[in-house]
């Protein structure tokens, strides 16, 4: 069955998350997600207050980031950043693995690390009066080879992440069919994939979707949706 507008718009998380970000951008960013019904926009932490009243209302989620763009912050440090997201209204969380501890082959810190992490999550949306807030666990394909892309996928599996996320978009390399068909492969049925880096045409988001993306982060949300648009129309 052919991809609908409205489903496309459904996978895709419209992001900004440049150091060189300014207020108006989030502001645009939002009317922009409201506007094209995408699922959620993805903003730095500080902006986290400031997308949550700008999409009150709507059918919108506000995501932000945690440890981004390394994963190397300590453990409490994360939690703590998850912490006060979720206080702030974050309402999806996407969270970098330590890549250097998984490198290095430190993969209990990494899994109770992240075990931690999600616990705190679910505890605190619990305190807060909200409902399931999402952990997407940033795996920073471009620096794994396959084997640790898999463990990986056990670990985000087993921590109780709800996706695993190819990439942040500002490491050595973005999502790519091979990562993405490689997760989603490794993963089960409850756990989402989504792609994120150099996704700028329509036709590489259905490339993505079709080989198992549940999810895209893009800062080209627009174009996409107005090229996928274009084609069909």
């Amino acid at each position: 069955m052919a991809l609908r507008l409205e489903e496309l718009a459904k996978t895709i998380d419209h992001t900004v998350l440049a150091p060189t970000t300014l207020s108006v951008d989030v502001e645009r960013v939002c009317d922009e997600a409201r506007e094209c019904h995408f699922a959620a926009v993805c903003v730095l932490p500080s902006f986290v207050p400031q997308a949550v009243e700008a999409l009150r209302g709507c059918d919108v989620k506000v995501c932000t980031v945690v440890s981004f763009p390394f994963g190397a912050d300590s453990t409490r440090g994360k939690i703590a950043a998850a912490e006060h997201a979720v206080a702030a209204g974050a309402d999806e969380l996407d969270v970098v693995l330590n890549v250097p501890a998984l490198r290095s082959g430190d993969f209990r810190y990494v899994r109770d690390e992240l075990v931690a992490l999600v616990r705190a999550v679910r505890i605190k949306s619990v305190n807060a009066g909200k409902g399931i807030v999402l952990v997407k666990a940033i795996l920073e394909c471009c620096y794994l080879d396959d084997k640790l892309k898999r463990l990986a996928c056990r670990i985000a599996e087993d921590a109780g992440a709800d996706f695993v996320e190819t990439s942040t978009g500002f490491g050595a390399g973005g999502a790519t069919l091979h990562d993405v068909e490689l997760l989603r492969d490794c993963l089960p049925e409850g756990v989402g994939v989504k792609a994120t880096g150099g996704i700028e045409t329509a036709a590489q988001a259905e490339e993505l979707v079709a080989a198992g993306a549940g999810r895209l982060g893009t800062g080209r949300a627009v174009e996409i949706v107005q090229g996928f648009a274009q084609v069909r129309g």
